[in-house]
């Protein structure tokens, strides 16, 4: 009898564990125009001002001073590109996974080696100019 209780208390003891992790959950239908003003506000932000504040933490700018990338320089790119490519690069940015910060540092450094390679820059003491 003792080890049925025993079990039995088991079992209930586990089950009010269970009822109080449970969260109600409420459903409703989103209208096209709610949709359409809430993509309306992530896009004011322009990709130029979400890749010059990324660009200007101290452990970033660190991180680029260790890779041998100027900072300065760096910001300088970035206001160089198009609307469309900074807001691509801020994506990129912003989808890449927790510590992919260092793909997206890279990235800029192939962008700017590769502007390097052909002619349109000199970041890059070490490349030779296509022209």
């Amino acid at each position: 009898m003792k080890f049925i209780q025993r079990i039995l208390s088991i079992v209930l003891s586990i089950s009010l564990i269970n009822v109080a992790m449970i969260q109600s959950v409420n459903a409703a239908l989103v209208s096209t125009e709610q949709v359409a003003r809430q993509v309306s506000e992530e896009q004011a932000v322009s990709g130029h001002a979400r890749l010059t504040a990324a660009l200007s933490r101290p452990d970033v700018r660190a991180a680029m001073e260790r890779q041998g990338v100027d900072p300065a320089l760096a910001m300088e790119r970035v206001s160089a590109l198009t609307d469309d490519e900074a807001g691509r690069l801020a994506e990129q940015i912003n989808s890449a996974p927790a510590g992919g910060f260092i793909g997206a540092l890279l990235l800029v450094f192939f962008v700017l080696l590769v502007t390097d390679i052909l002619g349109l820059t000199k970041v890059f003491p070490f490349t030779r100019s296509v022209r």
